[in-house]
């Protein structure tokens, strides 16, 4: 049951659309695929860099509110989404690399082998004199990559995608070339997990066009080529 401020920031911001605190342009197509209403604010500061020791589940979480936290603060009694993706093999985290080089090395990391991708997703709104995480946690997707040539390797990365991406790699563009297979949601590999995300809105009674699961979205096995956006 949230407090009575809390309730008031959220009647008003049910009638407005959804403020997405990201600058991702694959989060954005996420959310026009199922129809969401939504404005684009990314925070003014991204989250820094990541421990590669530290809990995935609990990072994410953390850099997505602080990215919800951060935008709902200039625009009270807005609902506001943050959303932050790392890739985690061996307990380690993967986040962007930082250069053509660190892209080569975690492919090849990668390669062959299966990984799992995590994605924090918070709602946060504010009333101008306090903002409060309303709801946030993380989602896990397995994933496996085919056995990479050292050739093929380099041909993905001269094509720049990796550059701007977790891991390396980008599953709903050439990147899809490189997954064997995934075990869960599809959407929480791009960027963001579209049915979670539904359940968090229909929990703060959100009027506006509802998120619909992908079809088999949650406990899909989707083979690479196939069903990807």
């Amino acid at each position: 049951m949230h407090s009575e401020a809390v309730e008031r920031a959220l009647q008003v911001a049910r009638q407005r659309p959804l403020i997405l605190a990201s600058g991702s342009p694959r989060r954005r197509e996420l959310l026009r695929q199922v129809g969401l209403e939504f404005e684009v604010q990314p925070p003014e500061a991204e989250e820094g860099e990541a421990d590669p020791s530290a809990d995935p589940s609990e990072l994410v979480v953390r850099h997505a509110e602080q990215k919800a936290r951060s935008v709902a603060r200039e625009s009270p009694s807005r609902l506001v989404l943050g959303a932050d993706t790392v890739v985690v093999i061996d307990g380690h985290i993967m986040g962007k690399p930082a250069d053509a080089r660190e892209a080569k090395e975690m492919l090849a990391k990668l390669s062959g082998r299966t990984h799992q991708v995590y994605t924090g997703v918070a709602l946060a709104v504010a009333d101008g004199e306090g903002v409060w995480v309303l709801s946030s946690e993380a989602v896990k997707t397995a994933v496996m990559f085919r056995k990479l040539t050292h050739a093929e390797i380099e041909e993905y990365v001269a094509t720049g995608e990796p550059l701007d991406k977790a891991g390396a790699y980008g599953i709903q563009e050439r990147g899809a070339l490189l997954v064997s297979e995934i075990h869960g949601c599809y959407g929480n590999v791009v960027g963001l997990p579209l049915s979670r995300l539904g359940d968090m809105l229909r929990g703060l009674a959100w009027q506006g066009p509802p998120p619909a699961a992908v079809a088999g979205e949650s406990n899909a096995r989707i083979d690479a080529g196939n069903g990807r956006g």
